[in-house]
């Protein structure tokens, strides 16, 4: 393995604790990351592999905290929708739709605080749009976790439900995708020699993530997935006019 693989490596674990402790996976570190390594659609592609193994790790380990009906309502139309946004990524352009998308969440999030003890109704209209939503993105731009992020975040779950169904819905989506992805040659054969590694730090970053959620509280998780969307998204907005 090269040097630059290792220097991946390494951030690719820091992005899996940040994203188990933040409650909604690593896509919305870890794109951003493998985008300085890697060209757009091998980092669909590695992502979405990686996420396979990254949910499995945190079914297994949260898997107590899992809520099938939020699962179900949510899951079902984000994995029929991450399907439609890998197809559309070989006809449209997806730059413009990010910079979109990163100002959104910033709005949302800032709301979202400034309303901290204001929950939204956990109906099926908003879990259907939620998945909708995370699903198109996550296929379009290899990262809808944030999305999904926010509307579990409205509705205020306590952390270990968060993760746990966040991370099945997940399992769902990636796996979606990365069959389209992988059918695109979007994930090449010369990346083989990641999955390993990929597989490791999908299971250590995961239970270093629950490690450190043991000493967080409630209140205290549900700002740091606000703020880590924050920051993440103005990270590649400001990245968009940049590069």
């Amino acid at each position: 393995m090269t040097e630059k693989y290792y220097l991946f490596v390494i951030l690719a674990l820091i992005s899996e604790i940040i994203g188990t402790v933040s409650g909604f996976g690593s896509s919305i570190l870890f794109v951003p990351i493998a985008s300085l390594f890697f060209d757009f659609k091998t980092v669909l592609g590695i992502t979405a592999v990686f996420h396979v193994f990254s949910n499995l790790s945190k079914i297994a380990i949260f898997r107590r905290g899992i809520n099938k009906d939020i699962a179900l309502k949510l899951g079902i139309p984000a994995v029929i929708f991450v399907i439609i946004g890998a197809w559309l990524t070989t006809f449209i352009p997806t730059k413009p739709l990010e910079l979109f998308m990163n100002i959104a969440l910033v709005i949302l999030s800032l709301y979202l605080m400034y309303n901290f003890n204001k929950t939204i109704q956990q109906t099926d209209t908003n879990l259907y749009i939620g998945g909708v939503a995370s699903g198109l993105l996550a296929g379009l731009l290899g990262t809808g976790g944030a999305i999904r992020g926010i509307t579990l975040a409205a509705f205020q779950l306590p952390k270990d439900i968060f993760i746990a169904t966040s991370a099945l819905i997940d399992l769902g989506v990636d796996s979606s995708r990365a069959f389209v992805y992988v059918s695109n040659g979007y994930f090449k054969k010369e990346f083989l020699l990641l999955i390993p590694f990929l597989i490791g730090i999908s299971i250590l970053g995961s239970y270093l993530g629950k490690v450190i959620l043991k000493y967080t509280s409630e209140t205290a998780f549900r700002y740091i997935v606000l703020a880590i969307i924050i920051l993440t998204s103005v990270f590649q907005t400001i990245k968009y006019f940049t590069t």
